[in-house]
């Protein structure tokens, strides 16, 4: 990866800027700052095995660039370039710098983090606008919800109502105190309230703070509608448990919320 980082900085007349490195899970991603021809930039580089490239993570960021007004609020991909090397395909995406930190470095939160009003109602415009795009791409599929939403859960789905997500909106993804969405990789149809539950899912270890998410989103979160969204929000973190370790810490506060979910049900 440090190897194909150098040959993006050829390709895009691109050189190193302070920042650090910034991998992704198990060494698929590395990104980090850099000095375009203009202006400071944003060098995201993702690498598959050959003949496994493609597909919906792959395609995610130039489709969202390509699809996804810019009134929902994230960095402008600026230009890519893909090539094969040694049994390896890289595509490296270019994008414009965000000065604005994480709101966490983590996905998981570890602490109160204090948001302004504004930032709120800026998150809550973004998924408006971001419900409204047509797409063909999926975030979560019904063959998944059917299958191991009861697994994880002990609950059977009912009748599923899709809208258009982000589909991995958590603290790492989301800057503030001015507002960007970060990580278009996965974005497509998910049940309603996905998105809100795995932010309210992501806040339980601060619990103060996740109460606030959950007022900020009882719009979505309170209806029948939302359930299955939620559901499957937390089969999805049960089910990565096992492997990433943030989710291991997390799966007890996740379960404990599960079985108010479920007592939920049976009420």
């Amino acid at each position: 990866m440090l190897s194909a980082r150098g040959h993006a900085y050829a390709l895009l007349g691109l050189a190193a800027a302070a920042g650090g490195e910034v991998w992704g899970y198990a060494g698929r991603t590395l990104s980090g700052a850099v000095t375009a021809p203009d202006s400071p930039a944003w060098l995201r580089l993702v690498s598959e095995l050959t003949g496994k490239s493609g597909g919906k993570l792959w395609e995610g960021p130039k489709e969202a660039s390509q699809a996804v007004p810019p009134s929902v609020p994230r960095p402008q991909l600026l230009g890519w370039c893909d090539w094969s090397a040694d049994g390896w395909d890289y595509r490296a995406e270019l994008y414009q710098h965000v000065d604005t930190p994480p709101v966490f470095h983590s996905p998981v939160l570890g602490r109160s983090v204090d948001l302004p009003d504004v930032w709120w109602h800026d998150l809550h415009q973004a998924l408006d606008r971001l419900a409204l795009v047509s797409t063909e791409r999926q975030a979560v599929r019904e063959q998944y919800i059917r299958c191991r939403v009861p697994e994880f859960t002990g609950i059977t789905p009912g009748e599923i109502t899709w809208t258009t997500a982000h589909g991995d909106l958590h603290w790492a993804n989301l800057t503030g105190p001015q507002l960007t969405l970060m990580d278009w990789e996965g974005w497509g149809t998910a049940p309603t309230g996905y998105d809100a539950a795995n932010l309210y899912l992501h806040s339980l270890p601060v619990p103060e703070f996740a109460e606030r998410v959950r007022k900020e989103f009882a719009h979505v979160l309170g209806t029948a509608a939302a359930r299955v969204g939620e559901l499957t929000a937390c089969t999805e973190i049960l089910q990565a448990a096992a492997r990433v370790p943030f989710y291991a810490d997390l799966a007890d506060v996740v379960q404990q919320h599960l079985d108010r979910l479920r007592q939920g049900v049976r009420s």
